[in-house]
């Protein structure tokens, strides 16, 4: 069956060409300027000689040029390979060669850690984005605005539903990144369901300030917003002021961030705001606190939080809540249309609903990747039985909302009791002094590990490790509460905002 992803903007181009698919700043980009720019960097790479199937990398944040090559891409019949604009020469290199990429885009303020990275790949051309104004870039790259040149903007090359679009690298918090393979179908189905489940509509207007190299802010705001012809507003990273302006000067309806995006919001002083145009907050990435939703609901009425679940290798969303009226505080919804899951023991077997009851979560449906790109073992190993096993544990109720407990690996196994973090943070969350919180396992030689809290504290407040630990101390078992507090200014986070505990544990424990 012959389908090209970049039919998603296509269309809505042939039904209203002049409506704004983008703003940026003072910028406006139409439907029709989209779908030309991209038509033009497509055919500049057919004439650079490279073929369907053939890999671009793009490492760029959240700009118009991002969208011009990504449908330039797909449009061409290649695939995209987003990376992350924070990578080190290395890591460039590396994911250049895994993904046997021909052509790079990259981003001035990038580009010199950028160039070292592809010079060590052979026969790969840099091309570089650069800012308004500057032509300054590496020796051996190229100005993106070659791309530009070709007069031809017309045809979409015929790909299958089955090829691959997009190339998506996991975080690696296990050995070396993995290429997942994401097809047009896939992430068509993903982007179509997601969009009904929170009843997504032309006159919608999305905040984009998830990074768009990223799944979730590829797939659940980019191609949703694309594929029903709403509009998105570009805020290339994360800061409350920026997005707080983009929701009052554009009537923004769509916010979509990860937990600690929420936390920075409820925290902000928003007197004299407007943000009543706010009808839907999507969460993910992680969970969010039952008590940051409840909070937040009440600061901006008329706005719903509905948390859902994905993973790079579901092209992002796979659970969702999907009403206010309908969801569960707390859990990460049912499965998508179209998609099963099931919490299965340590020897893939089903289990029953329960808290009881926990395993982890494994995936099939239309979403679920092709596999992992040129690393068959990877892929046999993650698909055992027929099911893509997340490495997420969950268990299930009786009316089959998921609830996650925690990833496999962050799992505290304290004198042979389990210890889900999350169970933890929440009563964290729940004291009107703790701002962000991550609990961790310490190696411990009595009992295997040791609970540990690491958190900051909201402006002003007066509270002390002791008070915490107390605190926990009232409200959970005596094998889970912290017996460890420590307080720092801020924690450590990755490109979309999540806490990155792996990072919490190297800085404590090395």
């Amino acid at each position: 069956m012959s389908f090209n992803l970049a039919t998603i903007l296509r269309e809505p181009r042939r039904e209203h060409p002049d409506k704004p698919l983008c703003h940026v700043n003072d910028l406006t980009f139409s439907y029709a300027q989209v779908d030309e720019l991209s038509g033009r960097v497509a055919a500049s790479l057919l004439r650079l000689g490279l073929r369907r199937g053939d890999k671009v990398a793009v490492q760029l944040p959240n700009l118009p040029q991002f969208l011009f090559t990504y449908f330039g891409i797909l449009k061409a019949g290649m695939v995209m390979v987003p990376l992350n604009p924070l990578l080190r020469a290395g890591e460039v290199a590396y994911h250049l060669t895994d993904s046997d990429t021909k052509v790079f885009v990259t981003f001035e303020l990038f580009a010199e850690e950028a160039a070292k990275g592809a010079a060590e790949v052979e026969g790969v051309t840099t091309y570089v984005v650069n800012l308004p104004g500057s032509d300054r870039r590496p020796e051996g790259t190229r100005s993106y605005d070659e791309l530009f040149r070709a007069e031809d903007t017309g045809d979409i090359e015929p790909t299958q539903a089955d090829d691959t679009a997009v190339l998506l690298y996991t975080s690696g918090t296990t050995g070396q990144p993995k290429g997942a393979e994401l097809t047009h179908f896939q992430l068509y189905m993903n982007c179509t369901v997601g969009g009904e489940l929170f009843g997504f509509a032309e006159d919608d207007i999305s905040v984009a300030v998830l990074p768009l190299f990223h799944v979730f802010g590829l797939s659940s705001v980019l191609n949703v917003s694309v594929r029903y012809g709403g509009t998105i507003v570009l805020v290339p990273r994360f800061e409350v002021e920026p997005v707080v302006d983009a929701i009052e000067r554009h009537r923004c309806t769509i916010f979509a961030g990860v937990p600690t995006m929420y936390f920075a919001l409820l925290q902000a002083d928003l007197t004299g705001r407007d943000v009543s145009s706010l009808r839907v907050g999507v969460s993910g990435g992680a969970a969010i606190p039952g008590e940051v939703i409840r909070a937040f609901e009440e600061k901006v009425p008329g706005v719903v939080i509905l948390e859902g679940y994905g993973l790079s290798e579901t092209a992002s969303t796979t659970t969702f809540n999907i009403s206010a009226e309908q969801r569960k505080v707390l859990s990460i919804g049912k499965p998508i249309w179209g998609v099963e899951t099931r919490i299965v023991d340590d020897l893939d077997r089903p289990l029953p609903p329960g808290p009881e009851h926990v395993g982890e979560i494994v995936v099939r449906g239309h979403n679920v990747m092709k596999g992992y790109y040129k690393n068959p073992e990877a892929t046999a190993g993650a698909f055992r039985g027929g099911w893509f096993h997340t490495g997420d544990l969950a268990y299930a109720d009786e009316d089959g909302y998921l609830f996650i407990v925690d990833r496999k690996k962050d799992l505290i196994i304290r004198g042979g009791y389990n210890v889900y973090p999350r169970e933890v943070e929440e009563v964290l969350y729940a004291h009107p002094a703790v701002a962000e919180a991550a609990v961790i396992g310490r190696p411990d030689d009595k009992l295997g590990e040791e609970v540990v809290a690491v958190l900051s504290v909201k402006p002003d407040a007066e509270v002390t490790p002791d008070d915490l630990v107390a605190y926990c101390k009232e409200r959970l078992a005596a094998y889970k509460y912290p017996r460890q507090v420590r307080i720092v200014e801020e924690l450590p986070k990755g490109p979309t905002g999540k806490l990155l505990k792996r990072e919490i544990k190297k800085e404590l424990y090395g």
